[in-house]
């Protein structure tokens, strides 16, 4: 069905509220993905716990603001859990299944054994600064680009650190990084620290925007994040952390975009995972497409060469 020509600026804007809601869920994979090299999974149960965090203590009278933190906080204590059960248990990826199983069962205690619970009539950190700006999905825009312009400072601080420095030359080179005396296993958990607090923050500011948190709103999270990486990292390619970054923030706003094209031309809602895992597969299989066409293209080139 398409949407009326006055709905369009409405449907743009919270496209891009989306998108800035998810860089900061972005730029925590980069930190897990790119940085240490591991599709942690445990992305799926942080951010509907992020979700759920800020439900529970926005309905009982805390302040938004601060459920930014304390779902940050949440996710980090996951990511670490998922890190520790990782290095100490040497499971490799089994952590982040295991963790990310385990918290739907925490995501349900903390929404009092709800699968869903309503914020439509609870204050967010956007209805303070209602009477500032009318629209809502602009004001949305302005408030999330701040915090992802936050984000992604203090993340790109943080990788100049000798700590961020530490945990790069862990994940380039675990075997020189150990002789040189860094803590690998202490890297690691870091990294899958901080990345979930990251992701647990988007789903934080994903129910303070769609007013509700759900448990099952982190379905496909992992994907949706490395397709967001892998668009930008085409759209810019990343010489350091900075344009790695920057990439990472242009590529979560691109695919939101995407989706909301691919929506409007009439491709159903119940589809669009079966498309980003295409778009992933595909994205993730052309490094080696591209070598095998080019050794095709050489092999027929000498072939005729020699005839």
């Amino acid at each position: 069905m398409e949407l009326p020509a006055v709905a369009l600026p409405s449907l743009w804007l919270s496209t891009l509220v989306l998108g800035l809601a998810f860089i900061p869920a972005t730029l925590g994979m980069f930190l897990a993905y790119r940085i240490m090299q591991t599709p942690d999974l445990t992305v799926d149960g942080t951010l509907p716990l992020g979700a759920a965090v800020t439900a529970a203590l926005v309905t009982s009278g805390v302040s938004p603001w601060l459920t930014l933190p304390a779902a940050v906080l949440a996710g980090s204590i996951a990511g670490a859990a998922s890190g520790l059960l990782a290095t100490r248990l040497r499971i490799g990826l089994m952590a982040g299944i295991l963790v990310m199983t385990a918290l739907y069962t925490v995501n349900l205690h903390v929404l009092g054994e709800r699968s869903n619970v309503g914020l439509l009539y609870s204050p967010t950190v956007l209805s303070g600064l209602t009477p500032l700006v009318a629209n809502a999905n602009l004001l949305a825009v302005l408030v999330y680009a701040g915090i992802s312009l936050g984000v992604g400072g203090l993340t790109y601080w943080f990788l100049q650190t000798e700590v961020g420095l530490a945990l790069q030359a862990t994940g380039d080179n675990e075997r020189m990084a150990r002789a040189a005396g860094i803590d690998c296993r202490a890297m690691y958990v870091l990294c899958l620290a901080i990345g979930n607090g990251l992701v647990a923050l988007t789903g934080s500011l994903l129910a303070q925007y769609q007013g509700y948190a759900d448990v099952n709103m982190g379905l496909g999270t992992i994907l949706v994040c490395i397709a967001s990486l892998l668009v930008g990292e085409m759209v810019l390619r990343p010489a350091g952390p900075g344009r790695a970054i920057v990439g990472a923030a242009i590529g979560a706003i691109i695919y939101r975009a995407a989706v909301a094209v691919a929506l409007q031309i009439g491709l159903s809602p119940t589809d669009m995972k079966l498309a980003t895992a295409v778009i992933v597969g595909l994205a993730l299989a052309a490094p080696m497409l591209q070598e095998r066409l080019l050794r095709g293209v050489a092999v027929r080139a000498s072939g005729s060469t020699l005839s």
